[in-house]
């Protein structure tokens, strides 16, 4: 039997033993790719955009809650008794601002008394919803019937405040209060004045409630309710 170099044979199984380790460890590669885990594997992208990317927001510093809006928010545009209301639409649909509203609601105003004296059906029609419309063209109809003109002018509006709002389901409903000065006359056939005046003029306070569904993409209200309060 030759003779054995021991160092040689103790060298030859640590290196075995070490080849062993690192082929358990870094795995094998029989296809050309890198093996799946193993401390080789490259690391995977998560998914999303390949680009820049925005930082994440720092995280919410410990303070005071933000200020509820003031209970008064709506004073000088609303009654107090509408307030609570108001909140509630306004929650339903955040683009409401009781400005823009009554500006709305003072050119619907002038329009629908004007339209009304005229007969003009076309525009009172795109002002109102289907049953305020009822009656009012009703009222058209019996003046024409009796073969009565009428005769409008708004002299002022001195006066518009929300004197009333809910929601109600999705319908909002805002009633606004107006102070105005109208001069109105009626005449017959002939052209004598059956009611009103052409040179007088008298105050009206009047209550017109708005509606609008607050899913609807289409901004304008619509006039539902009439109501004389003088």
């Amino acid at each position: 039997m030759p003779d054995i170099d021991l160092p040689t044979v103790i060298f030859a199984l640590v290196a075995l033993f070490v080849a062993y380790k690192l082929r358990s460890v870094l795995g094998t590669r029989n296809d050309g790719r890198p093996p799946a885990g193993g401390v080789l594997a490259p690391l995977r992208r998560a998914p999303g955009p390949v680009g820049p990317t925005v930082a994440p927001p720092e995280p919410a510093v410990a303070g005071p809650m933000a200020a509820a809006p003031p209970a008064d928010r709506w004073q000088g545009f609303a009654e107090p008794d509408a307030w609570s209301g108001l909140d509630a639409i306004v929650a339903a649909d955040g683009t409401f601002a009781p400005p823009l509203f009554l500006s709305g609601a003072r050119a619907a105003y002038e329009m629908v008394v004007q339209a009304f004296a005229a007969g003009d059906r076309q525009t009172l029609q795109s002002l109102m919803t289907p049953e305020a419309f009822a009656n009012f063209d009703a009222a058209i109809q019996a003046r024409a019937a009796a073969g009565q003109t009428m005769t409008t002018t708004v002299v002022s509006i001195d006066g518009a405040k929300i004197a009333a709002a809910g929601l109600v389901g999705t319908t909002a409903q805002v009633g606004v209060r107006f102070a105005t000065k109208l001069a109105s006359v009626t005449r017959d056939k002939a052209g004598a004045v059956v009611d009103g005046s052409a040179t007088e003029v008298a105050d009206h306070l009047d209550l017109w409630t708005f509606v609008r569904d607050v899913r609807s993409r289409d901004p304008n209200w619509r006039l539902t309710e009439t109501q004389s309060e003088r």
